[in-house]
């Protein structure tokens, strides 16, 4: 009898656990898992100018604040075309100068030979052009040479022109049109100055916001090109929750609409609301057959921001727990 009461109180314990086991499955049921993840805006930091990298201030995964330094392109091209252009000015005022001092003969013997010497470089920059170009056709030098020496040709050209000017005016004398063009001449010339002073300023390239560093392309002594993003940076502040959602689940997320997510990655449950629901769908995940009598289910981006200040990343899986009951 003690035997047969003993099994009888087994029997019930199963009975009970596969009653429970059933009802916890059913609860479970209850709820369908939507999964997205977090994507922050990204910063990428490039220059406008091309050149070789001579230093790289940051490495991947720090944290660097706006106006930081990134890295420092070196561009010895610009260095000499600023003494060029400093040059330029420096003779542009004294042509002003001397035009508004009055013209004296050593004063027009000397801008003649300017001028002859500007048709003696102009001369030797086409003819170091023809050289190039025939070169470069043969494939023997870059087209960076030929485009240095066709730039080389094009400068001579205007410093010819300007020596001419120059000669002229002191010809015929300053008169008030001359003054007036001189004048002009040296605005030119300092706008040339501060148009090369610029893009020598944009050989440091700085953050242009607090963030990460997620991604740094190239090393110290590499060349890159113009608008190449050498950084990228993971804009602090700026993370979202993406979710690309089936149609049929789109009368469950409406703007403002609040959820709370778990974010595995730091093991907690966090608030999120709902701020962007795409207006175009993007692709189906689920394709119809004519057999089914169905139609193609396409897909529309969602994004939450955070409730409040949460240390997300790049990349964190976001999830989201919705109703049974809810369209699939």
């Amino acid at each position: 009898m003690k035997k047969t009461n003993i099994s009888l109180i087994v029997v019930l314990l199963l009975l009970i656990s596969i009653i429970v086991f059933i009802g916890y499955r059913w609860g479970r049921s209850r709820t369908m898992t939507v999964q997205g993840f977090v994507a922050c805006t990204t910063l990428r930091c490039a220059s406008k100018i091309a050149g070789r990298i001579d230093r790289v201030f940051v490495e991947e995964g720090d944290s660097v604040q706006k106006g930081d330094t990134l890295y420092i392109i070196s561009t010895p091209e610009l260095d000499a075309k600023l003494s060029q252009v400093e040059a330029m000015l420096s003779a542009a005022k004294a042509i002003d100068s001397k035009a508004k001092a009055g013209t004296r003969k050593p004063i027009v013997r000397s801008a003649r030979d300017m001028w002859q010497k500007a048709k003696v470089g102009v001369k030797l920059a086409k003819q170091t052009y023809s050289r190039l170009h025939r070169l470069y056709e043969e494939g023997v030098v870059s087209a960076q040479k030929r485009d240095e020496a066709r730039a080389a040709l094009e400068a001579a050209k205007a410093t010819e022109r300007a020596a001419q000017s120059q000669y002229m005016l002191a010809v015929e004398g300053a008169s008030q049109q001359d003054k007036e063009a001189a004048a002009a001449q040296v605005r030119e010339a300092q706008s040339v100055v501060q148009e090369v002073e610029r893009y020598l300023a944009d050989r440091v390239v700085y953050a242009p916001a607090d963030g990460v560093v997620s991604t740094v392309v190239a090393s110290e002594g590499e060349i890159v090109g113009s608008g190449y993003p050498v950084v990228t940076i993971a804009e602090n502040g700026t993370a979202k929750a993406l979710f690309n959602i089936a149609e049929t689940l789109l009368p469950e997320f409406t703007i403002g609409k609040q959820f709370e997510a778990r974010v595995p990655a730091l093991d907690k449950v966090v608030g999120f609301e709902v701020v962007y629901i795409s207006a175009e769908a993007d692709y189906a995940t689920q394709s119809a057959t004519s057999a089914r009598g169905d139609f193609d289910i396409r897909t529309f981006e969602v994004k939450m921001k955070p409730l409040g200040q949460v240390a997300l990343r790049e990349g964190m899986s976001v999830i989201v727990e919705l109703p049974k009951d809810a369209k699939r």
